[in-house]
């Protein structure tokens, strides 16, 4: 199982860690990591892992392997691995992981400025889009534009609290996603709460609070079916 540092603090940009052994597919496992896995429709992150040589090690994506609790980091070429029990240190690409933490953080205030069940999504960087559940057509892009301006107005908090497998299963509508199931096998699920907007599982990375966002442009409402609707949004 590898410790995900990020879930704890997703500004952390450099840690330390121990190589865990060396995947069939050449791919680095730690015990311990600041790199995103892809999950929840966010990248793995990008980034650097650096030997105790010096040599670095260029890490083109993350995932996790073995039923989710190891993330394996996917070096971008074959050559130079380190050696299991070799003491690592690790960068991740700051500019793509802070532009998917306020486009992620933008998307939980899209889910709050359009309340219908969420189908699916994808987290980009600095961009990203949603589908809904939604009976009709009829949405104005300036109206959801003007409502997550609002709460990106207002500056709130984000913050995280964890609550027991059984606790979200005694409350099912903390669940917004129908496609996408929170994050579990560690007997607690990790709930992302914005200050007084929305409360949600989510195990991805997000700003500190709303203003850091920015401005936020709904580029496209598409039509995906007799009861979905993809909605985009660019942030500036």
């Amino acid at each position: 199982m590898t410790e995900l540092l990020f879930r704890d603090d997703a500004y952390r940009r450099e840690a330390t860690a121990h190589v865990l052994g060396i995947s069939a597919r050449g791919a680095i496992h730690l015990d311990r990591t600041i790199f995103y896995a892809t999950s929840g429709g966010q990248p793995g992150d990008a980034g650097v892992i650096l030997r105790k040589d010096g040599t670095p090690v260029p890490i083109a994506t993350t995932v996790y392997e073995v039923d989710k609790l190891t993330v394996a980091h996917v070096p971008a070429e074959a050559a130079n691995l380190p050696e299991p029990g070799e003491k690592v240190s690790m960068t991740i690409d700051w500019e793509k992981r802070y532009a998917r933490m306020r486009a992620h953080t933008a998307l939980h205030l899209l889910s709050v400025a359009l309340p219908f069940p969420v189908t699916g999504g994808s987290v980009g960087e600095g961009e990203g889009r949603l589908d809904f559940d939604i009976p009709d057509a009829g949405l104005d892009k300036a109206e959801i534009e003007a409502k997550v301006a609002q709460m990106v107005a207002m500056n709130a908090a984000v913050r995280f609290r964890w609550i027991t497998d059984q606790e979200l299963d005694a409350n099912p509508g903390l669940v917004k996603t129908m496609s996408v199931q929170p994050p579990r096998g560690q007997g607690r699920v990790r709930l992302v709460e914005i200050a007084g907007l929305d409360l949600q599982p989510c195990g991805g990375t997000h700003v500190r609070s709303t203003g850091e966002i920015g401005a936020v442009s709904v580029t496209g409402i598409e039509k995906k079916g007799k009861m979905n609707r993809r909605v985009r949004i660019v942030l500036e």
